[in-house]
């Protein structure tokens, strides 16, 4: 409902389906006593809700908002009185936002929405059953008495595991003599005039020629520059209880190649601890949403590993936020240590997330589990990083053979010249 900011949407790449937008528009038209329009809305959202099972792992699931509404509750306002947009769905889901005016402008204040984890179709297996209410203050700028709000970009609002998307929004409160108003005012993104976002880090791509037999390389060329690395952490109450550094750099090979480095200045971080289960999902501000799911395995009776088990991947488009490629891949091993412990790779790695899209990772350092005072725990590092151990053994090996090869040839001499002082 308000300008689009950087860090909310943080879930998106969770969801997996090239279909993501795919929602059904909600028009309400409020009437007051005179049968007049004194409140318009037609719009389109969903929600995105990580909720905990009762596993105590952590789950994301997608609320879409059906075509069958009511807006019961619904208030036209007055000079002294806020309007109110109410709408109810679903197995007991609603969603309300109040407008207040002043002489001249009105605007969204509060946002409320409420989802019941006991809809299983929702939330299976969810912990805790019945509704849970959220609340956010709206982001919407001012908008002049009589004219309607516009806003045909995606925005979003994130507070406590979820994450609201709105689009093709369109909407007047303290509607004038039922009349809607002609005049728009257009949020800020769908302005010419709005401040340049940060562009992405993108090579200069080339394509394979059409006159080699050979098939198009699978990935692009480097940047000049590797991706600078970010530095990402999660709470869980007012203890940190996920801590990662990495540069992240997406290889994405669909109509041609590309490559994007994701820049920790516009990126956020956001996710959920568990007792077994973290999720880290970062978006970067240019609408690149990156998700990483950690377990936690048993490895001996007394002994427990985090691994990385699944990424997902989310690449929209910055006017309409149509999806431009996703993808999910939930059968990783990598990167695991001790639980306690934390995982470190300075050298460049590849994560293979489908056949178009690939994550490089530099400089990584994560631990999403047992963080103690803000600070790593004791770093397992990857055999990569081993070049430092391994230059000296090689070295130290190729002395020993080169020895071995001398010692060898004087054993062989000495044997000749022995032979042939017996002749004489």
């Amino acid at each position: 409902m308000g300008p689009p900011r950087a860090f909310v949407p943080l879930l998106l790449l969770l969801l997996g389906t090239s279909g993501f937008f795919q929602s059904d528009a909600v028009e309400v038209d409020l009437k007051d006593g005179a049968n007049a329009t004194c409140l318009y809305a037609n719009w389109m959202m969903k929600f995105l809700i990580t909720y905990e099972t009762n596993s105590s792992d952590y789950k994301n699931t997608t609320l879409n908002l059906p075509s069958n509404v009511t807006h019961d509750g619904s208030v036209c306002g007055s000079d002294t009185q806020a309007a109110l947009l109410a709408v109810q769905f679903g197995e007991g889901h609603s969603w309300s936002v109040n407008f207040t005016k002043t002489n001249e402008t009105y605007q969204a204040d509060f946002v409320t929405f409420t989802y019941n984890t006991n809809d299983t179709t929702v939330f299976p297996d969810a912990k805790r059953k019945g509704p849970v209410t959220i609340v956010v203050k709206d982001t919407m700028q001012p908008v002049q008495l009589n004219n309607v709000f516009v806003c045909h970009n995606t925005d979003f609002l994130d507070a406590e595991s979820v994450t609201q998307i709105f689009w093709n929004v369109t909407v007047q409160a303290f509607v004038q003599n039922g009349t809607i108003g002609k005049k728009e005012s257009r949020c800020h993104a769908d302005t010419p005039t709005a401040a340049p976002t940060v562009p992405p880090t993108v090579a200069n791509v080339t394509t394979a020629s059409t006159t080699t037999a050979s098939p198009a390389p699978t990935t692009a060329p480097k940047p000049v520059e590797n991706p600078e690395t970010g530095n990402y952490s999660l709470k869980s109450g007012n203890k940190t209880c996920l801590l990662a550094n990495v540069g992240l750099q997406l290889n994405v090979s669909q109509d041609k190649p590309l490559l994007i480095n994701i820049n920790p200045k516009t990126t956020r971080a956001d996710g959920a601890c568990g007792n077994t289960t973290a999720t880290l999902k970062l978006n970067d501000g240019n609408s690149t949403l990156i998700g990483f799911t950690f377990v936690v395995k048993n490895v001996s009776k007394t002994a427990q590993k985090f691994y990385l088990k699944e990424v997902n991947v989310t690449l929209l488009n910055r006017l309409n936020g149509s999806v431009i490629s996703n993808a999910d891949n939930s059968n990783f091993s990598k990167w695991d240590a001790f639980l306690g412990t934390s995982y470190m790779c300075q050298k460049e790695q590849t994560l293979e997330i489908s056949d178009n899209i690939q994550i490089h990772t530099f400089n990584l350092w994560i631990q999403p589990f047992l963080v103690v005072e803000n600070k790593f725990s004791t770093a397992q590092e990857c055999s990569l990083d081993d070049d430092d151990i391994l230059i000296p053994i090689v070295v130290g090996a190729a002395l020993a053979g080169l020895i071995a090869i001398i010692v060898l040839a004087y054993v062989i001499g000495r044997r000749k010249s022995y032979a042939g002082y017996q002749t004489l």
